[in-house]
């Protein structure tokens, strides 16, 4: 199992950075992402732009300061947990994900798999923001 932790500041309000975040109906901004389909309160599925289907269950949703859910495809398996907090000029995010390998060959990749999928969701999240 590999974890990769990451904190980033935005220099905008909470309320900002949880609405663009949270918002599963606006994710053109992904730029990792197709689409998102939203089956109910709790369960989406996030298509990449090459069709490959990633299913979510949110776990735990306090607005303005904690998201978190679990993730499964046919390659792995895990959850990610972002905590928001207002910061002097603007809000603080701690984003921690947990991911599995289904297949004992990807394990060697995953942590850098992670750590770039973080960073291009944060990179996104701020391109957004700054708009």
């Amino acid at each position: 199992m590999a974890t990769s932790r990451m904190t980033v500041h935005f220099p905008c309000p909470v309320e900002q950075v949880w609405q663009t975040a949270t918002n599963l109906s606006h994710t053109a901004w992904r730029s990792d992402l197709a689409r998102v389909e939203i089956l109910n309160k709790t369960h989406f599925v996030e298509y990449t732009k090459s069709g490959y289907a990633t299913n979510f269950t949110v776990t735990a949703c306090e607005p303005l300061r904690r998201w978190a859910f679990i993730m499964e495809n046919g390659n792995m398996s895990g959850s990610w947990e972002g905590i928001f907090e207002t910061a002097e000029g603007g809000t603080r995010i701690h984003c921690t994900e947990t991911v599995n390998a289904k297949h004992w060959w990807m394990r060697p990749f995953v942590p850098g798999y992670l750590k770039r999928q973080q960073k291009l969701y944060l990179d996104d999240l701020r391109r957004e923001l700054q708009k």
